[in-house]
């Protein structure tokens, strides 16, 4: 650890995002999503609360879904971290993507990134589940906009999609 000119504690941290090695100095206090953000400049880690109350900053850590505005960029160390910009392309989306446009499922899409990830999480642990199973599922994301149904039906439909193409949970 070093110390910058304000004084903030520094830390070298590595992990792979979306794939890729990470190696980078930041400050201990730093929370991932800031890191994220500002550092790595993956604006798809939106942050809308910052009190893990809305889930617009979900991210995968090591598969799991995370709200990124609870935790320091530094307990990412060592981990894989997973943005909505580590899962499909413009050219060629993910099935959650494809489905949350299919069924409109967004509107402002200020918090789709973080519903994306949920969905993520929820369909590699639940490959079929119930309309309970996926409000429950996607509870830690908020949505002004939608009304959810929309969302619901495209998780429904990417349930649906990957076990046609027999992905599986991917």
């Amino acid at each position: 650890m070093s110390k910058n000119v304000d004084g903030d504690l520094r830390q070298t941290i590595s992990m792979t995002v979306n794939g890729e090695p990470v190696d980078a100095s930041t400050e201990t206090r730093k929370l991932l999503a800031h890191f994220l953000r500002e550092d790595l400049n993956l604006a798809g880690v939106r942050i809308g609360c910052d009190t893990t109350s809305c889930g617009a900053c979900a991210v995968l850590l090591d598969g799991r879904a995370v709200k990124s505005c609870t935790m320091f960029a530094v307990q990412a160390g060592g981990k894989s971290v997973t943005t909505i910009e580590g899962i499909g392309t413009k050219d060629t989306l993910h099935p959650v993507q494809a489905a949350f446009h299919e069924q409109h499922a967004l509107q402002c899409g200020f918090c789709t990134s973080g519903f994306v990830m949920a969905t993520l999480e929820l369909l590699r642990n639940t490959p079929d589940p119930s309309e309970h199973e996926i409000r429950e599922g996607i509870s830690g994301n908020l949505c002004r906009c939608t009304g959810y149904a929309n969302i619901v039906s495209a998780v429904r439909a990417t349930a649906e999609a990957l076990r046609q193409s027999g992905t599986g949970r991917d």
